[in-house]
């Protein structure tokens, strides 16, 4: 049987049913037969198109005019793709400080206790030299050096995420970066800066450099460097398929975290689940983006029955409803996942490598410990994805689109670099020199023996 015919209600393009509400969601059953594995479960699995490369031939000519042109460049693209005329890039000081000034008491608390959770964690995260004694006189030490200059992305496209501010500043500070710069959009609004929330949270953290640039612009410009932005060494941070498609085009030339794509949520869940908590959790990230998925994989299906009808009251009384739920929902990306058991629950999560997981089941931490793919796990029904999102202490940068699969999220080790350090003695040399000729010789490389015979005045013992 062919693997796809398993699937229900599952045609290749389906719109939002938002007009009516009746059913927001589609359903593929892997129930009945053995699951197919690796590529043949992905490829049944739901996921969002997402063209990087397509995108990549469009952002080539913007990057290489912003290497060329620099901020003259950057002014152009700010007033082409956000409707701004900019007087500079460069944020200045005073802005950073009346946003700070101007904040909600309340959104300032709670950016604060995001920045104090996150920073504990992070703090913990930092690697510490170890030094190895392989023989008497001879050793390897590993040191943790910080990259010298990151820029930070912080998007402000649908929405402003100054929550995104915190996760990439925080590990980068953790890490000793001695210089880091954050860019986000120009906003009309706002008269060409970024969003005043975006700049309250730099303020926070004491970031003092800061550019209205967005989207590809703003990786170029870390990466080439322009007459107001020293180059940086490395660029992290979430962004739409543009941001992905510049750092898939400066790959080799600077440190990038990850080509992040849309967001995504996977629920694996039992019958103890409640559904008005699964769905609330579906709706949450469904909210960032028509592409977002929201994947519920579970062997119950009274649970996906009770999910299926909690999503209709909850979606039509939530904001961004048409631009964003319905689309994300009624889209490609998004499906209830039947299965047989927990076991097949298991292997259709790790197949997937979601950038959120939550595990909503008897002995939610025990399931937890056998997922193997995942950008981060949610335990239990108390620990829902826009914990993380905010307050949990973790970093919600993450790799999305199967990433979590060979990647990590943003932490303090993403801005860190591991660099041995070779000590040996002459006499620690000289006890391994024959072994290291050998090899040379073996590799039709004497040159390299020839150095080891050169530290000599003897015939290297053993040779």
């Amino acid at each position: 049987m062919d693997d796809t015919s398993r699937c229900v209600d599952r045609p290749d393009k389906r719109g939002p049913r938002s007009d009516t509400l009746d059913h927001v969601i589609s359903r593929i059953d892997l129930r009945g037969a053995a699951l197919p594995e690796g590529a043949a479960l992905r490829s049944v699995l739901p996921r969002a198109d997402f063209d990087v490369a397509a995108a990549l031939e469009k952002v080539r000519p913007i990057c290489e005019d912003v290497h060329h042109r620099g901020d003259e460049a950057l002014i152009e693209y700010a007033e082409k793709f956000d409707g701004v005329r900019l007087d500079r890039v460069r944020v200045p000081a005073e802005a950073l400080t009346e946003a700070l000034a101007s904040l909600d008491p309340q959104v300032r608390a709670a950016l604060t206790e995001s920045i104090r959770r996150v920073r504990i964690v992070s703090r913990e995260q930092r690697r510490q030299t170890s030094v190895t004694q392989v023989v008497p006189g001879g050793t390897v030490s590993e040191k943790w050096v910080p990259v010298d200059r990151v820029g930070l992305y912080a998007p402000g496209g649908r929405a402003v995420y100054p929550s995104s501010v915190i996760m990439n500043v925080v590990p980068a500070q953790e890490a000793g970066v001695p210089s880091i710069a954050l860019a986000s959009p120009a906003q009309k609004e706002f008269g060409g800066l970024p969003h005043p929330t975006i700049l309250a949270a730099c303020e926070l953290l004491g970031i003092d450099e800061v550019y209205a640039a967005g989207g590809a612009t703003a990786v170029a410009m870390f990466a080439y460097g322009t007459e107001s932005c020293a180059p940086a060494s490395m660029v992290t941070g979430p962004g739409n398929i543009w941001v992905a498609a510049a750092k898939r085009y400066f790959t080799g030339v600077i440190g990038i975290d990850a080509e992040a794509g849309p967001t995504e949520i996977a629920v694996l869940a039992d019958d103890t689940a409640d559904p008005a908590h699964v769905a609330a959790d579906l709706i949450s990230q469904a909210e960032h983006d028509p592409l977002a998925a929201a994947v519920l994989v579970t062997d119950s299906p009274a649970l996906a029955d009770a999910v299926d009808k909690e999503l209709v009251p909850q979606v039509a009384a939530t904001r961004h409803v048409e631009d964003r739920i319905a689309p994300a929902l009624g889209g490609r990306q998004s499906a209830i996942v039947l299965v047989d058991g927990l076991d097949e629950g298991l292997a259709v999560v790790n197949a997937y490598g979601a950038e959120h997981l939550e595990i909503i089941t008897a002995d939610a931490a025990a399931v937890a410990d056998r997922v193997r793919n995942a950008g981060a796990i949610f335990v239990g029904a108390y620990s829902p994805v826009s914990l993380g999102d905010y307050a949990a202490g973790s970093n919600h940068v993450l790799p999305t689109g199967g990433c979590a699969c060979h990647s990590s999220g943003l932490s303090v080790q993403s801005f860190l670099r591991g660099i041995h350090v070779v000590d040996y003695s002459r006499d620690a040399l000289a006890e391994v020199a024959a072994h290291v000729v050998t090899l040379a010789e073996a590799e039709d490389l004497p040159a390299h023996g020839a150095a080891v015979k050169a530290r000599f005045d003897w015939t290297v013992p053993g040779t």
